[in-house]
């Protein structure tokens, strides 16, 4: 595309020909072809000079102008595109600082190089604004489905033309081992539309949750009515999925509006997700009913809930075993995605062995430490009481209930009960102290004496220390190693320390040696509460 000064009326033709291709407005094209000859005529006049250019949108003359702008004495440093007030005298009257002088200059004729380079300008201009164009098209339009065409593969991704737009579909979006043709037909998610200096901006997904969901909502009347809610989906992309559906109408089956007259409505999405086999379960707001619908087709026989460590256990029968878990741990992965808990699944006759070895223990321990005999301490297995603390800390009226308990012998198991554990406290507290552990650490709220022996053994000895280390460092956590999930034990994690409990701490720690702004803290904290609201809505 060269371009001289004598093709005026060519320019604008030229414009609008790349803007009707582009589906772009013409002025940006124009205002691309005006820096580009601006461009060349600074490397014939100069580039210091001030050379602007401006094109007739009618008749697609190019008029060249050179700009000087008026300047104090002292301030002048390009003379080639500033004057003094004296200096400008000669071109206006009574010119002011701050003013511009404006004249026309000849048109200059572009030679290859430069014709070349204002090609260069236009072209990137053109590919800006089609970039910009695409964003505003697509960036409403994020968590809905798209179909599109398939223009090329390029190192596994697939590039989708979607009309005016071209997408990416990822190697890991896609299906198992889907592979594409050109002009295949394709339909996806959007999963995010972003702005980005060079390449794709919208990015495309078929193995996300969120595909299945508004797959069903296409093939569902009553889900996209709002009849029937679609509450959580996991997925093993290509192999099976568990959708959880709730009605909001008494009369209505969610789970067989979602299978639909003989399997029509599933098998249409089962079809698109190349047979990937799909589980339909009613959604329940009382987790352990929810966690026995989600193991289907086993049958669990009891659900044990631990709501503050956020796990759960699941006794089923010996020969329920293997379904419950699935092929290489499948069917209790996707329910532990699906109901978002820790799952632990364990026989009948494993979970009888391990109730029984914790009460064995708990009985030894109550044995030793209050010097009770067998049956005593079997009794307040018996009654619930599993620790030291609760003997100790309980009210009296919770010892009185068990057989053959007076108010005289529940005073004296609670005073061996707390004297065992006032000595234990002094004597981490000793060694804490033989470790080198500091006043500040030790008078620091929320940590126990045996908290602090086990910091002091961890080489955390002062309140500074304390403050520099991770949530995860105390509380524990889990880090993937070239695709395996790997436990990392936690100082304070035998104390039962949650990971909320280790920021609070944590925090309180940096706060008190003024590391940390609380106002500032404040404010953030509000600021992200902000946002988080500003998300649901």
């Amino acid at each position: 595309m060269a371009i001289t000064s004598a093709n005026q009326l060519e320019l604008l033709q030229t414009a609008e020909a790349v803007a009707r291709e582009k589906m772009i407005d013409p002025g940006l094209v124009v205002e691309a072809m005006e820096e580009s000859l601006a461009r060349a005529a600074k490397s014939r006049y100069g580039a210091e000079m001030d050379i602007r250019v401006s094109i007739d949108r009618k008749t697609g003359k190019a008029t060249f102008t050179r700009v000087r702008t008026v300047v104090e004495d002292e301030e002048l440093e390009n003379y080639q595109a500033e004057l003094t007030v004296e200096q400008a005298k000669q071109y206006m009257e009574a010119p002011e600082v701050g003013n511009v002088y404006v004249e026309e200059v000849p048109p200059v004729e572009m030679g290859r190089i430069a014709a070349q380079s204002a090609k260069q300008v236009i072209l990137q201009k053109v590919r800006e604004a089609e970039r910009d164009r695409q964003y505003e098209d697509f960036k409403d339009r994020a968590g809905t489905i798209i179909n599109g065409a398939v223009k090329r593969e390029e190192f596994g991704n697939v590039i989708v033309d979607l009309g005016g737009a071209e997408a990416v579909l990822r190697r890991n979006d896609k299906i198992g081992r889907e592979s594409y043709r050109p002009n295949d037909r394709v339909r996806a998610y959007i999963k995010e539309v972003r702005r980005e200096v060079r390449g794709h901006q919208i990015f495309l997904s078929r193995t996300a949750p969120e595909f299945m969901a508004e797959l069903f909502k296409m093939e569902v009347p009553e889900i996209y009515d709002g009849i029937i809610e679609v509450k959580a989906v996991a997925r093993d992309p290509g192999s099976r999925a568990k959708i959880a559906v709730i009605s909001y109408d008494g009369s209505i089956d969610p789970v067989g509006a979602c299978v639909g007259m003989r399997g029509s409505r599933v098998q249409a999405v089962v079809n698109e997700l190349q047979g990937e086999k799909i589980d339909i379960i009613p959604w329940n707001e009382d987790q352990p009913t929810f966690l026995v619908n989600a193991l289907q087709p086993a049958e669990v026989s009891k659900v044990v809930l631990d709501e503050e460590a956020g796990k759960i256990e699941v006794v089923v029968p010996e020969e329920q075993l293997s379904l419950a878990i699935g092929r290489r741990g499948q069917n209790v992965r996707l329910a532990s995605q699906l109901t978002n808990l820790d799952i632990d699944i364990m026989t009948e006759a494993e979970e009888s062995a391990r109730r029984q070895k914790e009460f064995e223990a708990r009985t030894n321990l109550f044995m030793e430490t209050l010097d009770l005999d067998e049956f005593f301490a079997q009794l307040l297995v018996s009654e619930g009481f599993t620790n030291l603390e609760e003997v100790a800390y309980v009210e009296i009226d919770e010892l009185l209930v068990i057989d053959g308990v007076d108010e005289g012998t529940a005073q004296e198991l609670q005073t061996r009960a707390r004297e065992f554990l006032e000595a234990q406290a002094k004597a981490a507290l000793d060694a804490a102290r033989a470790l080198g552990v500091e006043d500040s650490l030790i008078e620091f709220e929320g940590l126990t004496p045996q908290m602090v022996e086990a910091l002091a053994k961890d080489d955390v000895k002062t309140l500074e220390d304390f403050a520099t280390c991770a949530d995860w460092e105390l509380a524990g956590g889990w880090t993937t190693v070239d695709g395996e999930r790997i436990k990392d034990d936690g100082v304070l994690e035998p104390f039962g320390v949650t990971l909320e409990e280790a920021q609070d701490m944590v925090m309180t720690a940096r706060i008190m040696l003024g590391w940390v702004d609380p106002a500032e803290l404040e404010q953030a904290e509000e600021d992200g509460e902000a946002i988080e609201e500003e998300a649901e809505a």
